[in-house]
């Protein structure tokens, strides 16, 4: 049996982006448990500053407290923590091992995936500033255990914003969750692009830095970003939009990789605050990790032209 360290994916970060309400945290911990049944170590760290459950789908009762405050705090309150757009620099001690962080900044669930959180934003207090320190611990942090580095996934906040700070330079693969809405499509599109440019060599805005080891600093992390595409699956997806929502990614020259049906009992689960629960959508979510594999292999095919299935049976 191959081991977890010699799998394809062994060591690598995944993002998983997606406009709210998209499903992107339900993605996520079917992704983890789908990797984790592939023989991976997976860690999932909770980079989303505002929404909150995430420990509850995953099976566990209190949520890990938060890194910002491990690394020194946030700078807007006296902390050390910066953020990424005023300063590119990467975060020290950014390298850690699951053994040494003291037990409230770790979650395990029951199947035995690690659980980090960067912090949240509602519990810092009116005017507490921005959540930029958030993202470059999201950017920046490698984890591993007994040695080895975990397979990390990094669930992202709601929106765009995170790519514009600079996050995807720090990832491996991007994963965008599209759900039957325009403002879905439209972020799948700019997030292709986005990773488009920085593979082919596109630097990042450096006019509001005055320091030149600050642009170089900026400018060396878009060089030596290793992102290998982005691969994108349809959420909540039922008999009524599935076909304008195909045609309308083909326009777009995206085909999912991953399609996951409308599922009623996983919005149930997290309005309860339940462990996620969802046979069905776990069973889709494998061609998601099927086409990381594909992908991965020097021969295959671009990650936005590996179609599973196009069309949705019901």
């Amino acid at each position: 049996m191959m081991t977890s360290s010699a799998k394809p994916l062994s060591g690598g970060r995944i993002g998983i982006f997606g406009k709210g309400g998209s499903g992107k945290s339900t993605v996520t911990v079917l992704l983890a448990r789908a990797l984790k049944r592939h023989g991976y170590e997976v860690c999932v760290l909770d980079a989303d500053s505002t929404n909150v459950g995430l420990h509850h789908a995953l099976g566990l009762d209190k949520a890990p407290s938060s890194l910002v405050d491990y690394f020194g705090g946030m700078v807007f309150s006296g902390g050390v923590v910066s953020c990424p757009v005023d300063d590119p620099t990467r975060l020290k001690g950014a390298e850690i091992s699951i053994e040494e962080l003291p037990l409230e900044f770790v979650g395990c669930s029951g199947e035995g995936i690690w659980l980090l959180s960067t912090g949240k934003m509602g519990d810092r207090g009116p005017g507490a500033g921005c959540d930029g320190p958030m993202a470059k611990i999201a950017r920046d942090l490698r984890v591993s255990i007994d040695g080895r580095r975990c397979l990390t996934l990094v669930d992202f906040k709601a929106g765009f914003e995170d790519s514009a700070r600079g996050v995807i330079v720090g990832l491996d693969w991007v994963v965008v969750v599209v759900d039957p809405t325009q403002a879905a499509l439209e972020m799948a599109t700019h997030m292709k692009n986005l990773v488009a440019q920085i593979q082919q060599g596109a630097l990042p805005a450096t006019a509001h830095l005055e320091a030149p080891e600050l642009i170089e600093t900026a400018q060396d992390l878009y060089r030596r970003a290793r992102i290998r595409g982005v691969l994108v699956v349809t959420n909540r997806v039922d008999p009524q939009s599935s076909q304008y929502l195909h045609d309308s990614l083909a326009a777009r020259g995206i085909l999912p990789v991953a399609i996951i049906r409308m599922d009623e009992s996983i919005s149930v689960s997290w309005l309860k605050g339940d462990r996620l629960e969802a046979e069905l959508a776990q069973i889709e979510v494998e061609d998601l990790v099927r086409a990381f594999e594909i992908s991965d292999e020097k021969t295959a095919p671009s990650p936005l032209s590996v179609p599973v299935h196009p069309q949705v049976t019901y």
